[in-house]
């Protein structure tokens, strides 16, 4: 027995400054997540929804000796007992069987249907299954809809109805009974072991039936329009509805051993309208669900990235982007499982168009498009991974197991692939661009992984100052290295970076497994900024002398920033401490301590904090000018003229440095004030005259009281006798 060993090894980033213009911090960017790692690049490689990257199954893309020339689509797979491959394909509604490496046309027979040449019939093979003896029926969908029944390079047709033009889905039950998922005019068939005695067993409120299967004497089918997943009793024929999905179309039915039903539902018009998000399916709830399914590594190598409380002092981690937001009920695509209870979870999400979903090896298998991705899901742990993307072909329509292998039928153009058990012996993945915000001096890259004996993994980088990874002005990449420790990047001062990692494996049967990936960089110590400074007169009326100061710094560098405020007055040159090593971006100042008279403020950041005192900058901005006016406005010449019992009163007003903005005056006191307008109307300048008429004023002796405010209700009172004779 061999024993499992693992050999850990940490690693701590050591970045020296080249120069005193680098700050002393570095950051680390972090890869750990699927999400993380999805926005790379992957050849021969698999990332799943747990955040690892593993080597790829091997894939063959299979000769059919131009067979597939006139072809758009593999629409159905089937094999037979000899291992033989069938595919049913379109618009020729031709069937190609490959076995033995040789590929034949079986339908349609050209000795017995003239269609044969036609140069286009517009007409689709679907679905295909098997009769009692094991011969291929091919459900055919066009301008009307047919099962033909091949043997002997012979075909019959076996089934015709005036309601059918097209027959998508083919099912058997244990007791070798036909059932047909039919459109447009949504009708399941049932047909004796023979294809014969055709009856209708449902008649469902749909156009198309788009799915079948049969498990335990009941009947499942898939509708499109509304998405409903039926389930059927084949002895009373009553049928219930499921599971209602939000999403138009239930392409693909499968079941588990333990009976449980997953529906694959998709929606072309949603599709389009979400291309733009991407990797719905690899975000992972955090933890995982406990399963006793572990790869093995035999004397294997285990490389830990730093996360040690020494290396946390060190460095400064860039902060994590916020995942993407959750796809919507309305999402292009889910698998919802339906238990046998009936309770239905949600398992699987993307954005993408589903086609095939296959139950093989304990795990659901997924084709879509239009990215030809191949996507995996294990109901027991909820891990999934993209298992295969295609880079000619659009859409992965059907898929077939065939003992271990898996066998792809792609689509646009139309393909043939077979996937094998274990791994393929090289595979790369290259990240995405990670952005420095400035150029940097990239440090050293790190991994969290497991190497098995055999297998090895190699880095690769390189650096730009363009966020387009194509752009000719991007340095070459640098020598593959083998990652047995940490690594120096070597790539050339730059905002962007992107590193590459080339998995290799000697055994078919291992591979290594990349949890994490740590890069390192530092870059130039840059000043901080005060982006904007404002002040005003606080809101708060009982802090009436209080000016608010308020402004927004930021920094390059992500440094710890501390401030510093000044003052003076306009026209001199001398700046006046007023508060220092501030980390608030609000400050109140008493502008009672000062004379009026308009002033500016000075915001001073610096980042000592997080910088030797070398390296340490500063950035400053100064405010505008504000005016400190905390005096009321000045009468600065009156009159009272009287005229039997009506006295006029006649006033001169004016502030020093704010606009008048409101005379009000009261006779004896009355507590009821009577507010006045300018001579002009407008209160609109620091010096205003007004003329108050006093009328019915009682005989002997009245005490006229006058408030004049200026517009930032500084208020001055001031009394007027007046006589009546």
């Amino acid at each position: 027995m061999r024993v499992q060993q693992y050999y850990s090894i940490t690693l701590i980033v050591l970045l020296i400054a080249v120069s005193s213009g680098f700050a002393v911090t570095s950051v680390i960017t972090r890869h750990s997540s699927g999400v993380d790692f999805l926005p790379g690049e992957t050849e021969q490689t698999v990332i799943s929804s747990s955040g690892t990257i593993r080597l790829a199954p091997p894939t063959k893309e299979i000769d059919l000796d131009g067979q597939l020339d006139d072809v758009w689509s593999i629409h159905a797979m089937m094999t037979d007992e000899d291992g033989a491959i069938y595919l049913g394909t379109g618009p020729d509604a031709k069937v190609l069987r490959y076995g033995a490496g040789l590929v034949q046309q079986v339908y349609p027979i050209e000795e017995d249907n003239t269609e044969a040449n036609s140069e286009f019939s517009n007409r689709h093979v679907f679905a295909m299954g098997k009769d009692l003896a094991g011969r291929l029926l091919v459900g055919v969908s066009g301008e009307t809809g047919q099962l033909v029944r091949l043997a002997q390079k012979t075909s019959e047709v076996v089934f015709e109805d005036e309601r059918v033009r097209y027959i998508f889905a083919i099912a058997q039950d244990d007791d070798n009974n036909v059932y047909l998922g039919t459109g447009p005019e949504g009708l399941i068939f049932k047909l004796d072991p023979f294809c014969q005695n055709a009856k209708v067993l449902y008649d469902a409120p749909d156009n198309n039936i788009l799915s079948l299967i049969v498990h335990a004497g009941t009947v499942y089918a898939g509708s499109d329009r509304r998405g409903l997943v039926y389930k059927i009793d084949p002895a009373t024929k009553r049928a219930a509805v499921l599971y209602d999905a939000d999403q138009d179309e239930i392409a693909s039915l499968a079941v588990d051993k333990d009976g449980n039903l997953y529906a694959a539902a998709t929606s072309a018009a949603a599709a389009m309208l979400q291309l733009k998000v991407k990797g719905t399916a690899l975000r992972d709830a955090p933890g995982r669900l406990d399963s006793n399914d572990t790869q093995g590594f035999s004397e294997s190598t285990a490389l830990n990235t730093a996360n040690g409380e020494e290396e946390k002092k060190q460095t400064e981690s860039k902060p994590a982007q916020p995942a993407p937001q959750p796809a919507s009920a309305k999402a292009a695509g889910h698998i919802y499982r339906i238990t046998p209870d009936g309770f239905v979870t949600d398992v699987f999400s993307e954005v993408a168009v589903f086609y095939g979903l296959l139950n093989f090896d304990g795990k659901l298998w997924l084709g879509t498009g239009n990215q030809g991705q191949l996507f995996t899901v294990d109901p027991a742990t909820e891990e999934k991974a993209i298992y295969y993307e295609d880079e000619t072909s659009s859409q992965i329509t059907s898929m077939m197991a065939a003992g271990e292998d898996l066998y792809l039928g792609l689509s646009n153009p139309p393909r043939l692939v077979r996937m094998g058990k274990g791994f393929t012996d090289r595979g790369v993945y290259t990240s995405d661009l990670i952005d420095a915000g400035q150029p940097a001096r990239w440090g050293k890259l790190q991994i969290e992984a497991l190497i098995p004996e055999g297998c090895q993994i190699l880095m690769a980088s390189r650096s730009g100052n363009v966020k387009e990874p194509n752009d000719p002005t991007f340095s070459e990449w640098t020598v593959d290295t083998p990652v047995t420790d940490a690594v120096d990047l070597g790539c050339p001062l730059g905002r962007f970076c992107q590193y590459r990692l080339t998995l290799t494996s000697h055994e078919q049967a291992v591979s290594s497994e990349i949890h994490e990936v740590a890069a390192a960089s530092l870059v130039p110590n840059l000043a901080p900024k005060i982006d904007a400074v404002k002040l005003q007169r606080s809101r708060d009326k009982l802090k009436p002398f209080v000016q608010d100061i308020g402004f927004s710094a930021s920094d390059g560098n992500n440094d710890t920033l501390e401030f510093t405020l000044e003052f003076r007055k306009q026209g001199r040159s001398v700046w006046i401490p007023l508060a220092d090593e501030q980390d608030k971006t609000r400050y109140e100042w008493d502008s009672r301590t000062v004379e009026d008279g308009r002033y500016e403020i000075r915001v001073t950041a610096d980042d000592y904090k997080s910088n030797s005192t070398a390296t340490a900058l500063k950035g400053s901005r100064i405010s505008d000018p504000v005016v400190i006016d905390n005096t009321a406005p000045e009468i600065t010449a009156s009159k009272v003229t009287v005229n039997g019992d009506t006295a006029l009163l006649t006033l001169a007003v004016e502030d020093a440095f704010t606009v008048i903005g409101k005379v009000q005056y009261t006779v004896n006191s009355n507590e009821k004030w009577i507010a006045t307008l300018p001579d002009d109307f407008v209160y609109d300048t620091r010096s205003e005259s007004f003329t108050i008429e006093l009328t019915d004023l009682d005989s002997g002796d009245s005490v006229v009281a006058v408030a004049v405010s200026d517009d930032l209700k500084n208020t001055r009172f001031q009394t007027f006798e007046v006589t009546i004779d």
